[in-house]
């Protein structure tokens, strides 16, 4: 299993940056990458069709969530991702007038090199992290 993990301080309270992005069908309103996400439920399992800038989908399945916790996490399905087995975190906690968000994934690269798989993924991550300090004041 590869594992990507990467952290973003915010100068915001956690609370405040969680009503951003806690939602699962909430990554149209925060990832510059997704352009509309619809859900439904399918065997009691919550899934979201994330609809990508530029055309295509990832299909992903809420796999827990606590938003007491801050935190839920989430498969894919199906999509272009050049991964599979793929399991993601995304986490807010408080850090001193701030917060912290962590998003850590594992998963099998596949039809790539790990090093490519890594870097499409921390690629994500880092647009939606560029995106929420453009929109919370961070430097």
């Amino acid at each position: 299993m590869t594992a990507v993990k990467m952290s973003q301080n915010l100068p915001v309270p956690a609370q405040v940056v969680w009503g951003v992005i806690g939602g699962f069908n909430g990554l149209p309103d925060w990832h510059p990458a997704v352009e509309k996400s619809e859900t439904k439920t399918e065997g009691g399992m919550k899934i979201r069709t994330l609809h990508l800038v530029g055309g295509g989908e990832i299909i992903e399945r809420l796999e827990s969530a606590d938003d007491k916790e801050r935190t839920y996490t989430y498969s894919i399905m199906s999509g272009p991702l050049p991964v599979a087995d793929y399991t993601a975190v995304i986490k807010v906690s408080d850090a001193g007038m701030g917060c912290t968000v962590e998003w850590s994934s594992e998963f099998t690269p596949s039809g790539a090199p790990e090093s490519d798989a890594a870097a499409a993924v921390r690629g994500i991550y880092e647009a939606g992290f560029e995106n929420l300090k453009k929109m919370f004041g961070a430097q």
